[in-house]
């Protein structure tokens, strides 16, 4: 017999919490549209209480979608549910998910409330959010490492009130597999009425076992995974949804249970979302990484072209990978562009699809062949770019074993041009100077990576770099053929993301399950 699992995305809340991982509403509204054609139950689409920019993102994103459950986080407090509805009302199919803490030592030092407290307040919230929604669900933040009779008490008097599902987080990444499959099987036999209710698991990766943790609760009986493309989240980030649904559908003779996600859109998500965030996927990732179907090994190449099961127990097409790739050129045309764009999951409109194309053309004039990943670096370029405060125009630099780095920049500072010149250690670093001067920015460069993202002597370069500004820290990405300009392009993009992160602060009380 085979039993559905749910799967709750929290990529564009929980997942956006990655420092430097914000995103605008353009970007969050795009990545909704493809997590819905990935097959996703439930989307949470942010938590709009926490600020401006996240109520209207969820809004946009609850009038848009058609066929996902949206969600919006909030706490126990009757403001936070009203502001939560107030974004999801417009759904077709909304859910407001409440939250409150109930192990000793939050009740203790964050909530000061004592165990009666919590209980008649998350039942009071429970009781207000059903009268405005039939789909509610409660989380016990800090679940893990709550007393487990206790958490029976208060996930009963949460499904008394209304709830149609109880989340059980390990908010901290506390449990080991085994310890939370007992958990999970305690609460689902000594909570009053769980028949009435789906057990759902939210899990953090601090041990490096949210994907197994959530697979042993599944297996003990939880029908719905909390989860997030790429793993992402704050701290070590959140379960993996790619990696749940493949060990679901790979490993079916072990969890025969069954999931409504589209296995061939993950690839293309995933690819989406660190487009949009700058977050690089480790190259041996499991599932989506560079590396997952990549084998060097003599033994292993020879296996592979016997029999590719040899070495691989999944199809990379499962995934949405093709092997035999379709290569644009220069004399491509919209046709061929729109098509493959749309194997890629985007699906462009006709005015998105000609600044793309432009981008292509002049991308093609200096690449023989463009592949798929300069294809979402001219999607992100051209569609996906966050709102440029600051806009590269020209860069000149010298550099050399017998000149002292130099560096020319002309910036678009809100449409204002501005030129200056300085040195540095090396010709990135005399640009990074230059435009530090010209911007005025004191922020500190706190990482900087270089990858290519496709063979050969011509391959776009790949710079992400994190910015640190007054407590505020920002991812930044730039493509280029050449290595210095798409460097400067990251800073700039990191430079701009910050000031889009100053003008939408989020709210200083933002907890989280």
């Amino acid at each position: 017999m085979t039993d559905r699992v749910y799967i709750f995305d929290t990529t564009l809340r929980d997942g956006e919490q990655s420092p430097g991982a914000s995103m605008n509403t353009a970007e969050k509204l795009r990545l909704a549209v493809q997590l819905e054609k990935l097959g996703v139950d439930v989307l949470e689409a942010g938590f709009p209480a926490a600020s401006e920019g996240d109520f209207e993102a969820v809004s946009a994103i609850a009038a848009k979608l058609q066929r996902t459950q949206v969600a919006g986080l909030c706490r126990t407090g009757k403001a936070d549910i009203d502001r939560a509805w107030q974004a999801v009302k417009h759904a077709r199919n909304p859910k407001i998910h409440t939250f409150i803490a109930t192990s000793d030592i939050h009740l203790k030092y964050k909530l000061k409330m004592d165990r009666d407290q919590v209980v008649a307040a998350a039942t009071e919230a429970v009781k207000y959010a059903k009268s405005l929604t039939d789909q509610v669900e409660f989380s016990a933040e800090d679940a893990s490492r709550s007393d487990r009779d206790y958490l029976c008490k208060v996930f009963g008097a949460a499904i008394a009130a209304g709830a149609t599902v109880i989340n059980l987080p390990d908010t901290v990444g506390y449990a080991i597999p085994s310890e939370f499959a007992e958990l999970a099987r305690y609460v689902l036999d000594h909570t009053p009425d769980m028949h009435r209710a789906i057990l759902s698991v939210h899990c953090h990766n601090d041990l490096g076992l949210a994907t197994a943790n959530t697979l042993a609760a599944i297996a003990a009986g939880a029908r719905q995974a909390e989860v997030t493309v790429n793993g992402i989240g704050e701290r070590a980030g959140n379960t993996s949804l790619e990696e749940v649904v493949m060990a679901l559908r790979t490993r079916s003779n072990c969890l025969p249970m069954t999931t409504g996600i589209h296995t061939e859109q993950i690839y293309p998500t995933s690819r989406l979302v660190s487009m949009i965030t700058g977050m690089i996927v480790q190259p041996n990732k499991a599932i989506v990484g560079a590396n997952a179907f990549a084998h060097e090994a003599g033994i292993h190449q020879d296996g592979v072209l016997k029999n590719p099961m040899t070495y691989e127990i999944m199809q990379p097409e499962a995934i949405g990978l093709n092997a035999n790739k379709l290569v644009l050129g220069k004399h491509s045309g919209r046709h061929a562009l729109r098509d493959r764009l749309r194997d890629l999951g985007y699906d462009l409109s006709d005015e998105e699809l000609n600044i793309v194309f432009t981008k292509f053309k002049e991308l093609a004039d200096k690449k023989k062949h463009v592949v798929d990943e300069d294809l979402e670096v001219v999607v992100t370029e051209g569609i996906l770019r966050t709102t440029e405060y600051f806009k590269l125009e020209y860069l000149h630099v010298s550099a050399g074993t017998t000149v002292m780095p130099m560096a020319s920049v002309e910036l678009s500072i809100n449409g204002r041009k501005v030129r200056g010149a300085d040195w540095g250690n090396g010709p990135i670093d005399s640009a990074y100077n230059t435009i530090a001067k010209l911007t005025g920015t004191s922020s500190e460069l706190l990482r900087f990576t270089v990858s290519a993202l496709s063979g050969g002597t011509d391959a776009q370069g790949e710079v992400t770099v994190r910015l640190r500004e007054n407590g505020l820290v920002a991812l930044g990405r730039g493509t280029d053929p050449d290595i210095i300009t798409a460097s400067a392009k990251a800073y700039i993009n990191g430079l701009n993301r910050l000031e889009y992160l100053k003008a939408h602060p989020v709210h200083a009380s933002q907890q989280t399950v």
